[in-house]
């Protein structure tokens, strides 16, 4: 791994120039943050952009220059809280603001990779993060950040100074809630902009909830559950209930029904809606839930005035697999059969990529993007799964000692055809590029009761490759046919998000260390770059002194150590590590 001494002295003899001084942040307004994705000049959201695309229309980077991509400089997040570094930073005038794991933050000044300040949460002892300590980053606006903490708090600070402005509780850890998400500002009208979160915590049969809070004081102004019986609120009183108790799920089971907004959520301005994926129900173990158990593993559009549902679309009703429906949902314009549709399109966990109306939820169309799915046959024309009743995991009342079900092997694993990495959207080659994983699992249901703050599984699993030269797939995939145009495969799982751009050119990194560079067209690998550590995160682009600048954080981790059976063993040689990287190309080198 090159040392940050050694990248500083290759960016100095490149005529990289540091700036004297440190720099400040003009503040941030929501009209900044509606129009993220055309400024270039800046990365204000987690997606540049509300939308959540991943794309830059920044084309000085592109196919015939890549090649000439040199590290800047490489920020250490140093001590021993390593583990996985799944954070996106932002960009705002100079300064990047960045979270790591253990719910850490700094603030670093571009053109010198100086800290600025750093903030360390104080968590508790007695957390119950199920999948890592990781944070996938942050949301900026007038002049204050904002991140959420493993205790299931969020937190407010002064962009200038990193000093806490307000820390408020998003639900009770001792119970199993905690929060990994990147956070969301939307504009209202009643409101003014209002600060989103989810939370996380699902295998400890907590309940999934959006909570929308005034960006000033931290104070709730609605919240809205996901699981039916759950009453909502706005203004501080009782609101609404979500669904009708009993409805679709079975005695009291849906008083700990899972169902956590883990991953956080995307804002159409057009449709002014609100877009939250809900995961898994709880338990696992889906012969105690009879019933579609909504709105779990859905993707659900929320009105962000008053917290209310406009819509529901579940791609795994009664999930029995894990397949939390979290993935997120971008909306896009689409022309199909000569008429242009307000879509969204999500990457689903259970293996089927779905294009929606973003407007009202109707079901457009689905197509699977990984290979040999088991659980489910197709989708059918209303867009419900077609299962296969062979493949749901067995009923462990059923069985001889009452202590386990019947084994099956299931494709996707629970860790799914794609997992939390956000894909991309290019608005040039009208494609998206879906960092994927190919492999299945050996799953058996368990008797379980709920317990505070205990595991609420009432399952067993092995995962397991399907093929054995490689695991990890990134695919351009045709929203209009579902057809997938090109496809990159990587021996150790993805388990990054994905960058396109108008350069011709769609970023990702690898477990391995790489960061990657492919032609958007072809798939064809134009440049890489070795960190020294996996990188589990999300690339960014911004322009800055005439030049664009790319930015990826590395550290290895996540949930495919703790969890992948043995695809664990199989990247257990992996080290670990936490840092940013910062690339550009020097101005003298754009045209060569």
């Amino acid at each position: 791994m090159i040392r940050r001494s050694t990248v500083m002295a290759v960016a100095c003899a490149i005529g990289v120039a540091g700036l004297a001084g440190t720099a400040t942040a003009a503040e941030v307004t929501v009209e900044d943050l509606m129009n993220d994705q055309a400024s270039g000049g800046d990365v204000l959201t987690y997606g540049l952009g509300p939308r959540a695309q991943r794309y830059s229309p920044l084309s000085t980077l592109n196919r015939e220059n890549i090649e000439n991509l040199y590290p800047v400089w490489s920020f250490s997040f140093g001590g021993e809280k390593q583990r996985g570094q799944e954070s996106q930073p932002l960009i705002k005038d100079g300064i990047m603001y960045v979270t790591g794991s253990y719910s850490r933050m700094w603030a670093i000044d571009i053109r010198t990779g100086e800290e600025l300040w750093q903030y360390d949460a104080r968590l508790p002892e007695g957390i119950l993060p199920c999948c890592d300590v990781v944070n996938r980053g942050a949301a900026i606006l007038g002049d204050k950040v904002f991140f959420g903490t493993l205790d299931a708090k969020m937190v407010a600070l002064d962009a200038k100074t990193g000093k806490v402005v307000w820390r408020k509780t998003i639900g009770d850890y001792k119970a199993g809630y905690s929060y990994t998400a990147a956070p969301i500002i939307v504009p209202t009208e009643a409101h003014g902009p209002l600060l989103v979160s989810g939370n996380s915590g699902g295998e400890f049969g907590i309940v999934g909830e959006v909570q929308a809070r005034n960006p000033e004081t931290g104070d709730l102004v609605w919240s809205r559950p996901t699981i039916e019986g759950h009453m909502g609120t706005l203004n501080g009183e009782e609101s609404t209930m979500t669904g009708s108790k009993n409805e679709t799920w079975p005695g009291d089971m849906w008083q700990n029904g899972g169902g956590a907004t883990w991953l956080g959520g995307t804002y159409d301005p057009e449709a002014k809606l609100l877009y939250f994926g809900t995961g898994n129900p709880a338990p696992w173990n889906s012969h105690l839930r009879p019933g579609e158990n909504k709105w779990t593993a859905a993707r659900i559009a929320l009105d962000p005035e008053n917290g209310e549902i406009s819509w529901g679309f579940q791609t795994t009703p009664n999930d029995g697999w894990d397949y939390d429906g979290v993935n997120e949902f971008i909306a896009f314009d689409m022309e199909k059969d000569g008429e242009t549709i307000q879509a969204g399109a999500t990457a689903d966990r259970n293996g089927f990529f779905y294009v929606l109306d973003r407007t009202n939820g109707d079901f457009v169309s689905a197509a699977p993007f990984v290979q040999d799915i088991t659980w489910a046959k197709g989708i059918d024309e209303t867009g419900k799964p077609i299962l296969d009743p062979d493949n749901r995991p067995g009923d462990p009342a059923e069985s001889a000692d009452g202590k386990k079900g019947k084994a099956v092997y299931s494709v996707p694993g629970f860790l799914g055809g794609k997992n939390w990495m956000p894909m991309a959207y290019s608005q040039d080659t009208e494609l998206f590029y879906i960092p994927s994983n190919e492999w299945g699992m050996d799953i058996w249901n368990e008797p379980i009761t709920y317990k505070k703050g205990a595991a609420y599984l009432g399952s067993g699993f092995t995962i397991k490759p399907v093929f054995d030269d490689y695991i990890g797939s990134l695919k351009a995939m045709d929203p209009v046919t579902g057809e997938l145009k090109w496809e990159y495969r990587n021996k150790a799982p993805l388990w990054g998000g994905v960058l396109t751009t108008g350069g011709g050119l769609v970023f990702t990194g690898t477990p391995e260390g790489y960061l990657k560079a492919f032609d958007d067209e072809t798939g064809e690998e134009l440049w890489k770059f070795q960190t020294g550590t996996g990188i589990v995160s999300s690339p960014i682009t911004w322009e800055q002194d005439g030049e664009q600048w790319v930015a990826i954080v590395t550290g290895w981790g996540g949930a495919v150590p703790l969890w992948g059976g043995e695809v664990a063993k199989v990247v257990s040689y992996l080290n670990q590590g936490g840092s940013v990287w910062v690339f550009k190309v020097p101005e003298a080198l754009v045209s060569r």
